[in-house]
C-alpha cells in the first residue's frame, strides 16, 4: 500500500481510502440485486479486512444510515489504525440564529461520536456543502467551535460541482476538499486540483466508478444517457494491454494527479476493495493513453451528475 500526505494536515493516508455509505443505506445503481446492503457481520468483514490491508483512511457520514454505528462496532478495538472522516448532518442554515446553527453543529458532532464510538473525529466535513454556507461561514465557526474542544481534529467540505469547491478554497479556512472526479468527468483538472494543491488542502475524491457506471454496466445506461454512453464506450475501447479494465482505468487515472490525496473505494465487497488496491499497486498509466482519454468529453455536462439520471435507473 502506498500512502500520501492528506495536504497540510500533516496526516498520511492510505492512497485508496474505504467509502462507507453502502454499509448503511441501500445505495447505488443496483444490478439484478446486487446493491443490497450487506449484513453487519459481513460489513465487519470488509472494515477489517480494510485494515489488515493497510487502509488507513475511512470516510462515513451522519446522512450515511447506520454506517457510523457499523463502523462503531466493528472496529473499536482498532481505533488508533486509522483515520476517520465523518460529515455533520444536514444542516439548514437560513433563518438559523448563530445560537441555534451552533447547538446543531455540536448535537451532530455528538452523535457521530457516540455511534463511532471514539472521542475524536479526526476529519469533520461540511456535507453536500453549498456556495453560499461557505460564503457565510458560520457553519465552518460552530466547527471550528468543535476543534478547539478537541473533538475534532480538522475541518473540510464536501462539495459538488465547480462553484463550490472553487469558494472552498477562496474562504481558506477548509484543510480538505472531498470532490466528485473520474475518467468521464474531469471538469475540475484545470482549476479546482492545482488550486487545491498549492494551497496544501487534501483532496478526498469520491465517484471514482460514477455511481459504478465505469465498468461493464454502462452497456445499460438508457437512452436519456446516451451521451455519457457513447463516451464511456469510448473510454472502454481504450482497454488493452497497458490497462486491463475500465475500472483498473478509472482508479489509475484519478490516482496519476498529484494533487489526489486519497482515492474512496465506495463498496460494501471485499473483492472490489481489494481489486482497487491491486489497480493502485500498477505503474502509472503511459502519457499516450492519458492523452487519449482526455481526447473523450461528455458533451451533455448534465449527463454526469447522477442526481440527473431517471429515478428507476437499474443498469
Amino acid at each position: 500500500m502506498n500512502y500520501r500526505q492528506l495536504g497540510r494536515t500533516g496526516l498520511r493516508v492510505s492512497e485508496i481510502g474505504l467509502g462507507t455509505v453502502e454499509l448503511g443505506l441501500d445505495y447505488g445503481v443496483p444490478v439484478a440485486g446486487e446493491h443490497l446492503r450487506p449484513t453487519e457481520a459481513q460489513a465487519a468483514r470488509l472494515l477489517n479486512r480494510a485494515l489488515d490491508l493497510g487502509v488507513t483512511f475511512i470516510d462515513t457520514a451522519r446522512a450515511y444510515g447506520a454506517s457510523e454505528e457499523v463502523i462503531g462496532r466493528a472496529l473499536k478495538g482498532r481505533r488508533g489504525e486509522y483515520i476517520l472522516a465523518s460529515k455533520l448532518a444536514p444542516i439548514r442554515e437560513a433563518g438559523q440564529s448563530d445560537e441555534k446553527l451552533r447547538d446543531e453543529v455540536k448535537a451532530s458532532i455528538a452523535e457521530s461520536l457516540r455511534m463511532l464510538q471514539t472521542d475524536v473525529i479526526d476529519l469533520l466535513q461540511l456535507h453536500h456543502t453549498p456556495v453560499d454556507v461557505v460564503k457565510s461561514g458560520r457553519v465552518l465557526a460552530a466547527a471550528r467551535e468543535a476543534q478547539r474542544s478537541g473533538a475534532v481534529r480538522f475541518i473540510g467540505a464536501s462539495t459538488y460541482g465547480e462553484e463550490a469547491p472553487l469558494a472552498v478554497l477562496e474562504s481558506g479556512g477548509y484543510d480538505t476538499l472531498q470532490v466528485a472526479y473520474n475518467l468521464a468527468d474531469r471538469t475540475l483538472e484545470e482549476t479546482v486540483l492545482p488550486l487545491a494543491q498549492q494551497q496544501g488542502v487534501g483532496i478526498i475524491v469520491r465517484s471514482v466508478l460514477l455511481r459504478g457506471v465505469l465498468t461493464h454496466r454502462y452497456t445499460y445506461l438508457p437512452d436519456q444517457l446516451a451521451d455519457l454512453k457513447a463516451a464511456i464506450a469510448r473510454l472502454s475501447s481504450l482497454v488493452g494491454a497497458e490497462v486491463g479494465s475500465l475500472p483498473e482505468m478509472a482508479y489509475r487515472f484519478v490516482l496519476a494527479n498529484p494533487a489526489v490525496s486519497t482515492a474512496l473505494v465506495g463498496t460494501a465487497r471485499i473483492e472490489e476493495l481489494e481489486a482497487a488496491l491491486a489497480y493502485a499497486a500498477k505503474d502509472r498509466l503511459p502519457p499516450a493513453l492519458v492523452t487519449a482519454i482526455r481526447e473523450i468529453n461528455v458533451s451533455d455536462r448534465s449527463q454526469l451528475i447522477p442526481s440527473n439520471w431517471p429515478a428507476d435507473l437499474a443498469v
